[in-house]
Order: C-alpha cells, then sequence, then structure tokens
C-alpha cells in the first residue's frame, strides 16, 4: 500500500457554490456540465473579476474527473457587450500592476485553460453578440444564435488587437480575413460566421441549448476514452496556435498600454469603437 493517499479531486457541490456570482452550473448524472456565464444574472459585464474567474474555474472543471463534457454559454441576451462600470476600477489605480496581474496573466491563463486543462468535449453556445466571442468559438463545437455578432472591438479602441481572440480568428478565418476583421472591428454576423467556418451551426436562440444538450447526448454515446482522446486530436491546432501566437502577442498589446501609459477599459472607449466601426462598415 502506498505511503501516501491522492489529493481530493474537487467537489462540484462545493465549487459550483464558489462560483456562483460569475457561473451558474448545473451538472446531469451522467457527467454532462452546463456552465453559464452571467452578471448578476443577466448578460456578462466585463470586469476584473470574471475576467481572473474564468480561467479558475475552467482548471477547476478539467481536475474534476466526474465532469464528462462541458456546455458553456451565457445568460441573457448577448453574449458580452457592456462593461461592469466599476470593474476596471483596478486598472486606472495600477496600470502597471493591471497589465500583469490582471490582463497578461490571467487572459493567457483563460484560453489556455480552455485548450489544455480540460480533456472533455466542449460546446460553445454563443447565445448572442461578444466581443470576446473566442471562448465560445474555440470549444470543439460551436452554436451560435441567429441575431449574433462577431467582433474585435479592441482596434478601434486604441489598442493592439493581442489578447486571444486575435489567435481565434486568424486560426478560423485564415491571415487576410484575420487582418480585415481585427483592423476594421467588422461585425460578422451569424450567417456569414457559419459561411467562414467560425462556428457549425446558427439557431434561434431559444433552441440553442436544447441542440446543444442533443449534441451532447450524441457525444456521450462513445466510450469515454474514445471522448477524451478525441479531444486531443481535434485541439492539436489550437494548441499549436497558443503556443506559437498567444503569449507574444498578449505581451505587445500589454506594452502597447505600458507605452502610452493609458487605460483601456472605460464606457467611452467602447463607444468610440462601436461608432468606428458602424461608420465604416454599416451594417456589414
Amino acid at each position: 500500500m502506498s505511503l501516501s493517499s491522492f489529493v481530493s479531486t474537487p467537489d462540484f457541490a462545493e465549487y459550483s457554490h464558489r462560483f456562483k456570482d460569475h457561473f451558474l452550473m448545473q451538472r446531469r448524472s451522467d457527467g454532462v456540465l452546463l456552465v453559464e456565464a452571467h452578471t448578476q444574472g443577466g448578460s456578462i459585464q466585463l470586469s476584473v473579476e470574471n475576467h481572473r474567474a474564468l480561467g479558475q474555474m475552467l482548471k477547476t472543471v478539467g481536475s474534476d474527473p466526474d465532469n464528462e463534457l462541458l456546455i458553456l454559454t451565457g445568460s441573457g441576451d448577448d453574449f458580452m457587450m457592456a462593461i461592469d462600470p466599476d470593474g476596471f476600477e483596478l486598472e486606472h489605480q495600477d496600470l502597471r500592476h493591471w497589465t500583469y496581474e490582471y490582463a497578461y496573466k490571467d487572459g493567457r491563463t483563460n484560453v489556455s485553460a480552455l485548450i489544455n486543462d480540460l480533456e472533455i468535449p466542449t460546446i460553445g453556445v454563443l447565445n448572442g453578440s461578444g466581443a470576446h466571442a473566442e471562448i465560445c468559438l474555440m470549444c470543439d463545437l460551436t452554436l451560435c444564435a441567429e441575431e449574433a455578432v462577431i467582433f474585435d472591438p479592441h482596434f478601434n479602441m486604441g489598442s493592439a488587437p493581442g489578447d486571444g481572440i486575435h489567435s481565434c480568428l486568424i486560426e478560423l478565418l485564415g491571415v487576410k480575413r484575420a487582418a480585415y476583421a481585427l483592423i476594421t472591428g467588422q461585425r460578422i454576423d451569424a450567417a456569414l460566421a457559419l459561411d467562414y467556418g467560425l462556428v457549425n451551426e446558427i439557431l434561434p436562440r431559444a433552441g440553442l441549448l436544447e441542440r446543444a444538450w442533443r449534441l451532447a447526448d450524441h457525444i456521450m454515446r462513445q466510450p469515454r476514452v474514445t471522448r477524451r482522446l478525441t479531444t486531443q486530436i481535434i485541439r492539436r491546432p489550437w494548441k499549436k496556435r497558443i503556443v506559437d501566437d498567444l503569449d507574444g502577442s498578449f505581451g505587445i498589446q500589454m506594452f502597447a498600454h505600458l507605452a502610452k501609459n493609458e487605460a483601456l477599459h472605460d464606457g467611452s472607449r467602447v463607444r468610440a469603437a462601436a461608432d468606428a466601426t458602424r461608420g465604416l462598415l454599416g451594417s456589414r
């Protein structure tokens, strides 16, 4: 008998409660886990706190062997179209600390945890428009609401677009289409997203989760080892993209903010980015 014991794995009842302010969780008896990101029960409003919580949640879910498949979505009518009014106060208080601790470190963890720390199939459900849609787009399968619009606002906010959505768009769109999307803030509607290969299916919002559960049922018919090892095959391009691209581009973005000595996340910048996008591209 071993001289030491296994360290206990995460307990679902404990961590579903611990993350409740950021994620609503429910798990079926077969291990299919639904995680809905939210802010006070509605659509996500980006903040330092939920930015950090995402990577923590993904690592915890990946460490629980009772989880067999993850359905990841958002609450409300959009995925992430607003910023918590006080959610980036730390950025304004101490830009030097923020650029590493809450942006570079947490941001890289969020993306890499989705690809590297989960050995279970993932279904992303983009319930509406989102500026950081990569969290759903980089899942193994992605469903999208008919009214959703995908875009990266960073360049139009005066920021170098290097914090994750850029890697996603370059991988899925290719170099030229991604360059156009990153520089113009192109509004990619659901139909175009399907045509470009960003998503697998578009559906009415009301039918998204029903379809996700059906896909989960299909996946769960196969043996556990088959499901888990299949993820390692289909994620190889993402793993390579993260290694080759994510850390360096994130570092460039953070250097830009330090060089300008300028914070990024405030309502006026978000509104200006949206206006610039509409002015250049209209309803496209």
